[in-house]
């Protein structure tokens, strides 16, 4: 029998490369700004991070100026960057083969929902979704926790029917926050050791290994 009934899952680094898009965005926003040209290393810690940690914690932006910063990424990433993506492989079969295992499957991103549902649809994602959550641009649902629990509602399940599937230390400390699972998918955006250091299933290298495991 199945442990499981329902697997929610992260996008960035989970089941899309995103970076292309994001970093464009943060480099223009960072710009507009007036600040230095960010690093690399500064760029990939934003990965799967709401914008308000992004800009304070990693960018050192003060408070007042985060909202321009924010205001000033959505311009761009809302017309051009949502599209500077591309599914990582393996994906889209690892969803049809767990839909058709009779797994309910969720989405759950730190991303703004809006911009969520756009790469879904894009990719062909969606039909497989019960539920889309994602944060809002008003600042509702401000940690992975919350949007963890918001998809857990969504879906009418308990944090042990629930399984969270994620590639950043954030969705592993997100999903002990609601006491629900996790497994790690080596496949993103985490540093060498990021996973190994957080309490979950197991780290799985790709989507076969992952979906052998739930099935």
């Amino acid at each position: 029998m199945k442990k499981y009934d329902c697997i929610l899952f992260d996008l960035d680094g989970t089941l899309t490369y995103s970076h292309p898009g994001i970093y464009a965005s943060l480099r223009y926003a960072l710009e507009k700004l007036g600040c230095p040209e960010p690093s690399e290393k500064q760029l990939r810690a934003c990965v799967g991070h709401p914008l308000v940690y992004s800009f304070s914690a990693v960018f050192g932006l003060p408070e007042e100026d985060i909202p321009r910063a924010v205001r000033a990424y959505r311009e761009r990433y809302g017309e051009i960057g949502w599209r500077e993506n591309e599914p990582i492989p393996g994906a889209l079969e690892a969803l049809k083969t767990l839909k058709g295992r009779g797994y309910r499957l969720a989405l759950a991103t730190s991303k703004p929902e809006v911009f969520a549902r756009r790469i879904s649809d894009e990719f062909g994602f969606t039909p497989f979704f019960e539920a889309l959550t994602g944060s809002g641009t008003d600042g509702s649902l401000p940690s992975k926790a919350d949007v963890i629990r918001e998809a857990e509602r969504r879906l009418g399940a308990s944090n042990g029917q629930c399984l969270m599937v994620g590639d950043r230390r954030q969705d592993a400390e997100g999903a002990a926050a609601c006491g629900t699972d996790f497994a790690g998918l080596a496949v993103g955006y985490a540093e060498p050791g990021e996973l190994e250091g957080e309490e979950s299933v197991g780290i799985f290298p790709d989507f076969p290994s992952l979906v052998a495991f739930l099935v």
